[in-house]
C-alpha cells in the first residue's frame, strides 16, 4: 500500500505557486484563478474557500478544494467540493475517498455540515456518502448535470 499524506494548503503556505499550477494544468481554468482562491484561502479569515492535495512525497497525486459555488446555477446550494483529480497511476487505490473523507471531516470540524458537488459520474461519489440530489445547469453548458449532497453525521 503506498503510503501518502493529506494536506490543508492554508496549512502549507509554501505550496501556494506548486498547487495552483497543479490544478490549473488538470481542469485548464486560468492559473490566477486558482492563486486568487488559494489566497483567499491563505488569509485563514473564512472556511471558504479550502484546498488539499495528496503528496506521495515530494510529488502531487491528487487534489480538491471546497469553494462556494462551482459554476452552476443553485446559487443555494453551498459550499461545493470542486476539482477533485488524482492522478492517472495513483487511480483505484483509494486515493479520491480518501481525500474527500478527509475534506468533509475538515468541514465539520468548522460546523459545515453539508457539502454539494456536481460531476457526470453516476456511480462514484455513492460509495463515500454522498447522495444524488437533482439536476443542475451549468454555467455555460447546455446539459444539465448532476448534483450530489454530503451531510455530516
Amino acid at each position: 500500500m503506498i503510503k501518502y499524506r493529506i494536506l490543508k494548503i492554508q496549512e502549507q503556505p509554501e505550496l501556494r505557486e506548486r498547487v495552483a499550477n497543479w490544478f490549473h494544468k488538470r481542469w485548464n481554468i486560468p492559473l490566477e484563478a486558482y492563486l486568487e482562491s488559494i489566497d483567499e484561502c491563505l488569509k485563514n479569515e473564512n472556511d471558504i474557500p479550502q484546498w488539499y492535495v495528496a503528496m506521495l512525497e515530494d510529488e502531487i497525486v491528487g487534489g480538491l478544494g471546497v469553494i462556494e459555488n462551482d459554476f452552476h446555477d443553485r446559487k443555494d446550494l453551498a459550499p461545493n467540493v470542486c476539482a477533485l483529480y488524482v492522478e492517472e497511476e495513483y487511480r483505484n487505490q483509494g486515493i479520491a475517498g480518501k481525500m474527500l473523507d478527509y475534506t468533509c471531516n475538515d468541514m465539520k470540524e468548522k460546523n459545515i455540515n453539508t457539502l454539494y458537488l456536481i460531476t457526470d459520474h453516476t456511480s462514484f461519489y455513492e460509495r463515500y456518502g454522498w447522495e444524488f440530489l437533482c439536476m443542475v445547469q451549468g454555467d455555460g453548458e447546455k446539459e444539465l448535470t448532476r448534483m450530489y449532497i454530503h451531510r455530516a453525521i
